[in-house]
């Protein structure tokens, strides 16, 4: 009776791997028409109009909401009907600043919280103080960051921590304090302001595009593991220089052909990247080339390339605000 049993289990184990391994094949010779079809969809998604959601309802916290990109974030997130919009900085004047004009100006509810996201203990805080006084955050905004603009050897050991403190470690502490109450609800949306500098970095600023690169990586890692998570999507911005006070001083040698972008252009598109759910945003869009270029070229011809639009230099005239 126990040969019976053991020949019929050895059976049934042989039948399973079987199954298995056409399963695997058939997923095999599936997988190039699945690539086939995402490329045919992604190049039908540009001619055609993409269907936008609805924001009312929505409840916005934007880090670094005082100035910069993040004052055009609260106001073109509230300008789209959010419900409420919240700031997070360390200077208290200009989040109050922000702050009122956008109550005024669009008469959504805002309000502001002075928290440093470099401060683990802090954010945990103030998080909690934000769902007890104005609820379940659904947007969470990762925009704050700072620069320092100077090289490696010339750099206080400080002002090295800070920078990673703030524009990586802070998207840690935020994400965490925010993301389980997201994925509770089954809707809501985390964003990260980042920059193409952490795909081409520049010299002078060896902080930032480290601490921007670690920080593209964190956003490829974590939208990759919300993919089966409906409802909760994830929108990675790059942008191209952008003339804010941060980077003050910054030139590129051909302006013409490189102009930096407006803030209030990055708000808008980051927005409408929400609402389309977008994963990745590169602005200008001729940024995408870069990508490519860094892919085929050689180092060599990459080091003319920075040469000639002046990025070797580019921070020779900086000032910016950290």
């Amino acid at each position: 009776m126990w040969i019976l049993q053991l020949y019929s289990q050895k059976r049934a184990s042989l039948y399973l791997k079987v199954v298995m391994e056409l399963n695997n094949l058939g997923h095999a010779l599936l997988f190039p028409f699945h690539i086939l079809f995402c490329i045919l969809k992604a190049c039908f998604g540009l001619l055609l109009p993409s269907r936008r959601k609805d924001l009312r309802g929505e409840v916005v916290l934007i880090t670094g909401g005082g100035r910069g990109i993040g004052r055009h974030l609260g106001k073109e997130f509230a300008k789209h009907g959010a419900k409420k919009v919240i700031l997070w900085g360390r200077t208290e004047r200009c989040l109050k600043e922000t702050c009122e004009e956008i109550s005024l100006t669009t008469g959504v509810e805002c309000h502001y919280f002075l928290c440093d996201v470099a401060n683990r203990e802090e954010v945990y805080k103030q998080a909690k103080v934000v769902r007890e006084k104005v609820g379940d955050v659904t947007i969470l905004v990762n925009n704050a960051a700072v620069v320092h603009g100077k090289s490696l050897m010339d750099s206080d050991d400080d002002a090295l921590m800070k920078t990673q403190h703030i524009n990586t470690l802070g998207q840690f502490w935020t994400t965490k304090a925010f993301l389980p109450r997201i994925l509770e609800l089954c809707h809501g949306h985390v964003v990260c302001i980042n920059s193409i500098l952490s795909l081409s970095s520049i010299p002078g600023a060896i902080d930032y595009c480290t601490s921007k690169a670690s920080s593209l990586a964190f956003m490829e890692s974590l939208t990759l593991g919300l993919l089966n998570c409906p409802g909760v999507g994830c929108t990675t911005v790059l942008p191209f220089h952008t003339n804010t006070d941060m980077f003050q001083g910054m030139r590129v040698r051909f302006p013409q052909l490189f102009p930096p972008l407006n803030p209030e252009l990055v708000a808008q598109r980051t927005v409408d990247a929400v609402r389309t759910n977008t994963p990745f945003v590169y602005l200008p869009w001729t940024m995408h080339a870069l990508v490519i270029l860094k892919s085929l070229l050689p180092q060599a011809a990459l080091e003319e390339i920075h040469r000639f639009s002046g990025c070797y230099t580019c921070m020779d005239t900086f000032k910016g605000r950290t």
